[in-house]
């Protein structure tokens, strides 16, 4: 399966961490929320998490205090269809193909649900066939891109899709929740809004570099299952987000990693360059001293982390967009994506 094109879409409001602050302090949940879930949000809006901004679709930090389900489903409804589209846009001018020659399209979202699904209105504002084959997934959290990948594949080997265009589309903001659970905390300070999305077809393209996903393995382990998802309180999505988090996607990083290697007769060294998801400053840590990998191996990952926050499903084609656009090496990349289930997926590119 070879990469034709990539887009990313996000909204235009840029939020530094002072401001969500200062936005935080004046909220009526300064003061709803005890003392040691105050100095929470002070330690990681202030401090140094690896984060310095995030793009929410707000017209004003004030309005992410407004944590009703009516509101919330709003704002996933109004800005999560407008993301996907422009992102599959993007991708669409990247590879030079036109929106009727798209057989297959495929969207990932965990932040909000509609139904008709995001696809529906996808088609609508691009203009896609109808007959094309529609698949909207959900579930996967933060590592959707690979499943959601995982399927393109199948729909390209199948010979019934030429080219499938794959969207993951997250509102982190149509998904937010306070309240003095530690981890319920650090994710309102890390999530941001965005969108990413690929075009895929079984030939190579012939007029741009060649980027060809080999193979793609998973890994899920549901005995994890409770340390980092999604449940409903109060007609609302609640982010569970835990302490061994960190741990958990480096050890499931390593154990697919080495597997596919394994399978690929490759060792880590004939890797040129790293695409990873980064659900904050802890997990990239603890992928660099668990992979025993270098900082300028994380380069691309940290610096999507500290401008856009964890983009949750949208991160690795951010990642892999800057990759691309820096005229990195070719050779073999790894791109892998973790998080709910608990979850951890990888691929390997074939870069020339």
């Amino acid at each position: 399966m070879f990469v034709h094109g990539l887009g990313t879409a996000h909204p235009a409001r840029r939020y530094t961490k002072a401001e969500c602050w200062e936005a935080f302090q004046r909220s009526p949940w300064f003061d709803k929320l005890g003392r040691r879930a105050r100095a929470i949000a002070q330690t990681v809006l202030l401090g140094e998490n690896g984060i310095d901004a995030r793009r929410l679709a707000l017209a004003s930090l004030d309005e992410v205090f407004e944590i009703d389900p009516d509101v919330l489903h709003e704002r996933f409804s109004a800005h999560a269809p407008r993301l996907a589209t422009e992102a599959a846009q993007r991708a669409l001018a990247d590879a030079g193909i036109a929106a009727e020659e798209v057989d297959g399209l495929v969207v990932s979202t965990c932040t909000g649900y509609l139904c008709p699904g995001l696809t529906g209105h996808v088609v609508e504002r691009l203009g896609l066939r109808g007959d094309l084959r529609a698949f909207d997934l959900v579930g996967h959290g933060c590592a959707a891109a690979l499943p959601n990948w995982q399927l393109a594949d199948a729909l390209l080997k199948s010979q019934r899709c030429g080219t499938v265009v794959s969207v993951c589309v997250e509102l982190s903001s149509a998904a937010m929740y306070l309240d003095d659970d530690p981890g319920v905390l650090i994710s309102a300070c890390l999530f941001g809004d965005g969108a990413g999305a690929a075009v895929l077809s079984a030939a190579p393209h012939r007029d741009k570099r060649r980027v060809e996903c080999t193979s793609i393995g998973s890994l899920l382990n549901p005995a994890h299952r409770d340390a980092l998802c999604f449940e409903q309180r109060g007609g609302m999505l609640r982010n569970v987000l835990t302490r061994p988090v960190p741990k958990l996607a480096a050890e499931h990083a390593e154990q697919v990693l080495d597997r596919m290697l394994a399978e690929a007769g490759l060792g880590r060294e004939d890797i040129s360059e790293w695409v990873w998801h980064a659900g904050g400053r802890d997990v990239l840590l603890a992928l660099r001293n668990r992979l025993g990998l270098e900082d300028d191996q994380l380069r691309h990952s940290a610096a999507v982390l500290r401008e856009f926050g964890n983009l949750s499903s949208a991160f690795v084609y951010f990642v892999l967009e800057a990759a691309l656009g820096a005229r990195e090496r070719g050779g073999w990349w790894w791109m892998s994506s973790f998080g709910a289930g608990f979850s951890c997926h990888g691929a390997l590119l074939d870069v020339a």
